[in-house]
């Protein structure tokens, strides 16, 4: 089985579409949509839905910490976590696909064993930039160069597949982290077992933050967290506002 956790905060717009992407299929699975005290209709419109809900009783610091409360209650061999407007267009043949991934390698000795996937991303075909387009196949070139030849990790929390057990043996997202808490934990992943980005296991999603606040600032705010949890070990962000 496996657990799809979508971690939430004022996600109204978005969490229906999130969670019927997934009416069709047809592997086992469950749903977790865990909200973090959203003063919208985010948990009105989740707990309308045939799905597990849990609220947070108090907000947590970080998405990290709201991720890892989703994992806490998943009962599946593979967890997988996305965000609330990450889209995947065929969600049978998307999973059939990544569970024959991890099926490929299971006689693996641990240190070569596949422990956790990532795929492509782009923002949705009617809402990409050619600035988008460019931006996103910078990335997915950088992904599949860090996963698949250098062996280094690297995946966004927009869409992560991890064995449940290699999660817990890394003890999950690191709660300290207000941004790269989604690069950090494929690095630390890559330290028991492979990772490994699919090109064809293709994620779509709304581009929001990039709309917001504009690709040369937010390239730089990346830029400069990546060097900071590098050199230093901690985020320079101390706040990651929410966008809708």
């Amino acid at each position: 089985m496996i657990s799809i956790i979508i971690p939430t905060y004022k996600e109204e717009k978005y969490i229906h579409e999130a969670i019927s992407q997934f009416n069709r299929l047809t592997i086992p699975h469950e749903i977790i949509v865990t909200d973090d005290c959203s003063p919208d209709k985010t948990l009105e419109i989740a707990r309308s839905t045939n799905v597990i809900v849990i609220e947070a009783k108090q907000k947590h610091p970080t998405i990290a910490a709201n991720r890892n409360a989703g994992a806490k209650s998943a009962k599946g061999e593979f967890l997988v976590f996305l965000d609330a407007d990450s889209r995947i267009l065929d969600a049978n043949s998307f999973f059939e696909r990544a569970l024959h991934r991890f099926s490929q390698d299971q006689n693996q000795k641990q240190a070569q064993k596949l422990v956790a996937i990532t795929g492509s991303f782009w923002v949705s075909p009617d809402k990409a930039s050619l600035a988008d387009i460019l931006v996103y196949s910078i990335f997915n070139i950088v992904h599949r160069l860090k996963n698949n030849v250098l062996h280094t990790g690297e995946a966004p929390g927009k869409f992560q597949m991890i064995r449940n057990e290699s999660f817990l043996t890394v003890n999950g997202f690191r709660e300290d982290l207000v941004s790269r808490e989604d690069a950090d934990i494929f690095q630390r992943l890559n330290k028991i077992g492979r990772t490994f980005a699919d090109r064809e296991l293709v994620v779509y999603h709304s581009g929001r933050r990039s709309r917001a606040i504009g690709w040369p600032k937010l390239l730089w705010i990346w830029m400069r967290d990546s060097f900071s949890v590098a050199t230093k070990n901690v985020s320079a962000s101390r706040e990651w506002k929410a966008i809708r």
